[in-house]
Parts: C-alpha cells; structure tokens; sequence
C-alpha cells in the first residue's frame, strides 16, 4: 500500500509539473495541431483517450454518485491522467489498506 500511495504521488508531483510547463512554455492549439498533423501523434492521442476511457469506467463503477463519477470522468477527459493519479492517491487514502474497498468502492 505505502508503494501504491508513493507511485501515485509521484504521479501527480510529475503531471502537475508538465502541465504547468506545457501550459506556461507551449501553445495548446499550435502545439496539438503539429500533434495532429502526424500519424504517431493521431496514435498517441486514441492511445490515451482509450486509457482515458477504461479508467474512466472503473471510476464510473466504483462511484455511487453519478455527479461526481461525472466531475472525474470530465476531468478526466481534460487533465489526463494528473487526475487519474489523484483519484487513486485519494482512494488509497480512503480505503484504509482494504484493496477490495479500493477497487470497488462503496460497492463493496
């Protein structure tokens, strides 16, 4: 659990820092177009949107309140996996070393 919670930590500490330089260095829509623009890019954007999907619809099982699986699902979609880190950092916490609590929410 203690690796679980650093990893997930030190996702959000990275994520937050390259967002912060991409939002501060780059320009969204010159930058994604060049993405675009490239095959390899195409590939890497349907790569993360379906990552983005999958764990999208784990929060989307694991979260009773539509409202909020919603709120992360939309951030999600828009922050990318600084979200995805900071719910399961946020979960792990919450559960208190109960993986099954951890997987599957108040469904347990």
């Amino acid at each position: 659990m203690r690796i679980a919670k650093l990893l997930a930590l030190l996702g959000v500490m990275a994520m937050t820092g390259v967002l912060i330089f991409g939002f501060t260095k780059g320009d969204f829509f010159i930058d994604g177009g060049e993405i675009l623009a490239n095959p390899w890019g195409i590939v890497s954007m349907v790569d993360l949107y379906v990552g983005f999907t999958l764990f999208s619809m784990w929060i989307a099982f694991r979260e009773r309140n539509i409202l909020v699986a919603g709120i992360w699902i939309v951030l999600m979609m828009v922050l990318g996996f600084f979200t995805g880190a900071l719910y399961v950092l946020i979960q792990l916490f919450t559960c208190k070393g109960d993986m099954q609590k951890f997987f599957l929410g108040d469904r347990v």
